[in-house]
């Protein structure tokens, strides 16, 4: 899933039971300074990760999840392969009843990159 030099370990990833099992409600978390590198430049690239999620039985831990997304610093990894190999990660680790990941990458060479993936049924997603 990662590229050829990740190091993310999805080993780190805790959950919790959902004390709301019977009920739908998003959780949204926002990491705003997650770092990895440009798999061809080996350059550091700079991202907010948003994760909203729907949880079922589990939701994600949020001291495993800073130190999960960590795990990312030192890997050459493009923005497609970290956006979605975050949700295929969560999405074993709690195995939510909807979750997206998105990423908004700092400006390189006057571009910015925002990167969406999601997994489930976006109608049981909270108004």
């Amino acid at each position: 899933m990662c590229g050829l030099d990740c190091m993310a370990d999805s080993t780190i990833l805790e959950a919790f039971p959902n004390p709301h099992v019977d009920r739908n409600y998003l959780i949204v978390h926002t990491a705003h300074e997650f770092t990895s590198l440009c798999p061809v430049t080996s350059q550091p690239d700079f991202a907010t990760v948003v994760l909203r999620y729907v949880p079922g039985d589990r939701c994600v831990e949020l001291r495993s999840l800073k130190k999960y997304l960590h795990s990312y610093r030192n890997d050459g990894i493009f923005y497609e392969d970290v956006t979605n190999t975050i949700l295929n990660n969560l999405v074993a680790c709690c195995d939510p009843r909807w979750m997206a990941v998105e990423t908004a990458w700092g400006i390189r060479g006057g571009i910015d990159s925002v990167i969406s993936a999601q997994h489930g049924d976006p109608g049981v997603v909270p108004a």
